[in-house]
C-alpha cells in the first residue's frame, strides 16, 4: 500500500516537473492591435469573448475583429488554452455550434505571426495575437498572455 502512495506520489511530482519545463519553453504570447487603435489594455476574458465570438466590439465600442493563425499552429493552440481554456477539440465544437446556429463564423485565419502583425497594422478594428518577440512599432501589446 505504501509503495503504491509513493508511485502516485512520483507520478504526480512526474508530471507537475513536465508541465513546469513545457510552460518555460513556452513562447511568450501578446494580443496586438494597430498601432493607431485607441485600446491600450484589455483583460483575458475580452479577449476570450472576442476570439469565441461573443463579443464584437472593443471596450470602448468600437469594432472588434479578431485574426486567428493557421489550424494546427501551435502558438494558436496555446493561445486558445492559456486565453480561454479550450482545446482544439472544444474549439472546434463551440464553432460548429455557432456557425449551425447562424449566430456567427469563426475568426478569419492568417498563416503566421508576420501575416497577422501585417493585417492588424493595416486594420484598426483588428485584433490577434503573435510571439512577443514578432513585435514591432506598427502595433502595440494589449495584453501579455499568461
Amino acid at each position: 500500500m505504501a509503495a503504491h502512495k509513493y508511485s502516485r506520489f512520483l507520478g504526480s511530482a512526474l508530471l507537475l516537473a513536465c508541465l513546469a519545463d513545457a510552460r518555460a519553453g513556452a513562447a511568450e504570447l501578446v494580443v496586438i492591435v494597430s498601432a493607431r487603435n485607441p485600446v491600450t489594455t484589455l483583460r483575458a476574458d475580452q479577449v476570450a469573448a472576442i476570439f469565441l465570438g461573443q463579443s464584437a466590439r472593443f471596450p470602448d465600442g468600437a469594432e472588434a475583429v479578431p485574426y486567428d493563425l493557421r489550424l494546427g499552429a501551435p502558438i494558436r493552440d496555446e493561445f486558445y488554452a492559456r486565453v480561454t481554456s479550450k482545446t482544439p477539440a472544444l474549439l472546434k465544437a463551440h464553432w460548429s455550434k455557432i456557425v449551425f446556429t447562424g449566430r456567427g463564423q469563426p475568426p478569419a485565419e492568417l498563416p503566421d505571426s508576420a501575416a497577422v502583425r501585417r493585417k492588424i497594422a493595416d486594420d484598426p478594428d483588428a485584433i490577434g495575437y503573435i510571439e512577443r518577440g514578432a513585435l514591432d512599432g506598427s502595433v502595440h501589446a494589449v495584453l501579455v498572455v499568461q
